[in-house]
């Protein structure tokens, strides 16, 4: 019998080099509902799309450099805002429940999102598909039993409208810079429903909006499976959970502010560039971080604490800028 040798065809070195390259980095970007729609004014859905538009620089040079990506949004003004539509028509029609209208919400900015970053990408010449996911996130429905609300959501209420809304028994509170706003419960998260879909997509190139407003909030019934809750969930820490769960090497959050201060609102106020755990911790215990910006400096410990590399807080201009180093604050394990 005659044995023919298999013939192994040469590689061209295009080939191997794609071979023994490195994946490209993930990156997880959260954008805050503000960067849509600052909360201080009452703004269009015109103005909303500008601007998300302004808000996607960071993003498309983040695509250009060849970063996978996946973003995260806030929705408190705007979903507040569809719970003031919902109490002003109940006389006409009937009203949705918060967890579906955090659904809601993250549907149409996810599409404002999508929508603006394709038509980014287009213009810059980059081909990228763009999507966005409905993802639920679990929640401990315990963690609900005698919780009181205290997430601000919707735009600030005038003396007027507050009353109002307390006389119906309506949850409001001072916000962390002193403007009257609704609150709503706001459970801790555990994980996100599909996660894993999220993680192919971009493992496949694919930029996904994923985890809008934080998500819907769900629990798991034995009987009944997967049952939705009336509460929000903080964006920060959720996105904390979708880098982890995605394996990505960054958490990139996007505020308002170049960084994290140390003696914030003092004349003392310092930006502090680079923070291991040990030094967030301490920061955190001692009480003189701002309300805005504890729970994102809370979920950048949890994301580095997982296993992440680092987590990077910076203004929402200044994302690839932060990301080398330039700008922001950094937070990493270990100060070596």
């Amino acid at each position: 019998m005659c044995w023919a040798r298999r013939v192994t065809p040469r590689r061209s070195a295009a080939t191997l080099q794609a071979r023994v390259s490195p994946a490209p980095a993930t990156v997880v970007v959260a954008l805050g509902g503000n960067a849509l729609a600052p909360p201080g004014r009452r703004v269009g859905i015109a103005d909303q799309f500008r601007h998300t538009r302004e808000s996607l620089g960071a993003v498309v040079e983040l695509a250009a450099e060849g970063w996978r990506i996946a973003i995260v949004h806030g929705n408190g003004p705007q979903v507040g805002d569809e719970l003031d539509r919902n109490e002003r028509a109940a006389e006409h029609v009937e009203p949705l429940p918060l967890g579906v209208l955090v659904a809601a919400t993250a549907g149409w900015i996810g599409y404002m999102i999508q929508q603006s970053l394709q038509n980014a990408l287009r213009r810059a010449g980059i081909a990228r598909d763009v999507l966005t996911i409905i993802t639920q996130t679990v929640v401990d429905r315990a963690a609900l039993a005698g919780a009181r609300p205290e997430k601000p959501i919707g735009h600030a209420l005038e003396p007027a409208q507050r009353d109002r809304l307390r006389a119906r028994g309506v949850a409001v509170g001072p916000d962390a810079a002193g403007r009257w706003r609704r609150l709503a419960l706001t459970p801790p998260p555990r994980d996100i429903v599909e996660a894993g879909e999220v993680k192919r997509l971009v493992e496949e190139g694919k930029i996904v909006v994923a985890a809008g407003g934080g998500g819907p909030p769900v629990y798991h019934d034995p009987a009944l499976g997967w049952e939705g809750v009336d509460a929000v969930v903080d964006k920060d820490r959720v996105a904390a959970i979708l880098a982890a769960r995605l394996g990505a090497d960054t958490l990139l959050l996007l505020t308002d502010v170049d960084g994290v201060y140390r003696d914030w609102g003092s004349d003392a106020a310092a930006r502090i560039a680079r923070l291991d755990l040990a030094a967030a911790a301490r920061l955190l215990a001692d009480g003189t971080l701002g309300e805005g910006m504890r729970p994102k400096v809370e979920a950048a410990v949890q994301f580095v604490r997982e296993g992440g590399e680092r987590a990077v807080i910076a203004h929402l201009s200044q994302g690839p800028a932060a990301l080398r180093g330039e700008t922001g604050t950094t937070i990493v394990g270990s100060s070596t």
